[in-house]
């Protein structure tokens, strides 16, 4: 049960922080996803290249092979390598799809393997949680960057300023229920 439990909150949470960036790219232009705002800083795209390379050393064959594959160059991830809207939003999806993928390949059977990254054996929840960490941590850094591109013409993806009394007034309003926070999202 706690298995099952584990991936289908992971899953979820994964899944936000998916809609998070989706959101985020659905308000910026081309020029603002690709777009370094200093020198020597990252663009959307580029954070978005990373974390697709990170995605699919990681999450390849994630039962059976190291997590950081021979193939994988993350040196190229931090350069200029995604040119359009088009590109970013494919490779976008191609990462995602190779993290699904591989939860979906996690039961009680296989829950209690080692995974390795880097040579480092981690249990399935660590590499997860891992994993888990560094996406959000990127994709916070992803919606900042948009925000500071649409500065007032943003559009909030969580509660927004001055509004936290009017947002919890309605969650109070409800029944208690055991639910995932995502369910609403």
């Amino acid at each position: 049960m706690f298995v099952n439990n584990y991936l289908s909150s992971v899953t979820k949470q994964f899944g936000y922080y998916k809609a998070l960036g989706d959101s985020t790219f659905s308000q910026l232009s081309e020029w603002e996803l690709l777009k370094e705002l200093e020198v020597d800083s990252n663009s959307v795209g580029i954070i978005v290249n990373h974390l697709v390379g990170n995605m699919k050393s990681r999450w390849t064959d994630f039962l059976t092979s190291d997590g950081e594959k021979t193939w994988r160059d993350r040196d190229t991830e931090f350069q200029d390598v995604i040119k359009t809207k088009s590109d970013l939003l494919i490779k976008w999806e191609e990462g995602w799809q190779c993290v699904f993928a591989a939860i979906e390949t996690i039961d009680e059977e296989n829950f209690d393997s080692i995974i390795y990254i880097r040579n480092q054996g981690h249990t399935i929840t660590e590499a997860i949680n891992r994993q888990l960490c560094h996406y959000s941590y990127h994709i916070g850094q992803i919606v900042y960057l948009g925000k500071l591109h649409k500065g007032n013409a943003w559009q909030s993806l969580s509660i927004p300023k001055n509004q936290s009394e009017a947002y919890n007034a309605q969650r109070f309003s409800r029944d208690k229920a055991i639910t995932h926070f995502t369910d609403d999202v």
